[in-house]
């Protein structure tokens, strides 16, 4: 039987896109699931609970071509943890970039960490222009593959999936940078300040 402990690395956790794609990732999923949060004093809690799972998934955001520094850690702890139950590892990751395959260094930490330790590894989400994708009407992508993702972990036929919005590089770029725009303008900055290498004014 198959249930899934559904772990946000992200930094931003409570307030973050990574919550969004779990809470979706719950809805579709036809087997039992918990959902958990990373944080600095919750790691011996984490490995602990991973002994009632068959399977976990990581959902965290890319972080400088990488892992988020709070997966990071716990991954080291989880590492040292010295588990005798190895739960099968999948990952749904998301970046800013429009490109999906900007994920996949990310991925492949995720993949040495769980050679290294003896983790099986499962299936993989790769999402790309992560930061608005969720807000168009191309969130329906999303949830095809989410959907894709689940039933895979679900019945153990794991595969690799990307998605991102079916839009040029050139519009992806013009569209975000007037959302920036925006944003600032919402809090009183103009679009040269939000240039500005000066942190404060």
């Amino acid at each position: 039987m198959v249930n899934i402990m559904v772990i946000n690395g992200s930094p931003r956790a409570p307030k973050s896109n990574s919550r969004q794609y779990a809470g979706l990732f719950a809805k579709y999923c036809p087997v039992d699931n918990a959902y958990y949060t990373v944080r600095r004093d919750n790691h011996a809690l984490l490995c602990h609970a991973m002994e009632e799972f068959t399977d976990i998934l990581l959902v965290f955001p890319l972080y400088a071509d990488g892992i988020p520094s709070t997966l990071l850690q716990f991954l080291k702890t989880l590492g040292s943890s010295q588990a005798q139950h190895k739960p099968r590892v999948s990952v749904l990751i998301n970046c800013g970039f429009i490109e999906p395959e900007q994920n996949d260094v990310a991925v492949e930490m995720i993949q040495l960490f769980c050679k290294q330790n003896d983790y099986p590894f499962g299936s993989v989400l790769k999402i790309g222009s992560g930061e608005a994708i969720l807000t168009t009407p191309f969130r329906f992508l999303v949830r095809t593959k989410i959907k894709r993702l689940a039933a895979s972990i679900t019945a153990r036929e794991y595969g690799v999936w990307q998605v991102t919005m079916p839009l040029s590089k050139r519009m992806f770029i013009r569209a975000s940078s007037r959302y920036w725009e925006r944003y600032g303008m919402q809090n009183g900055l103009t679009k040269e300040q939000m240039a500005s290498m000066d942190i404060e004014p």
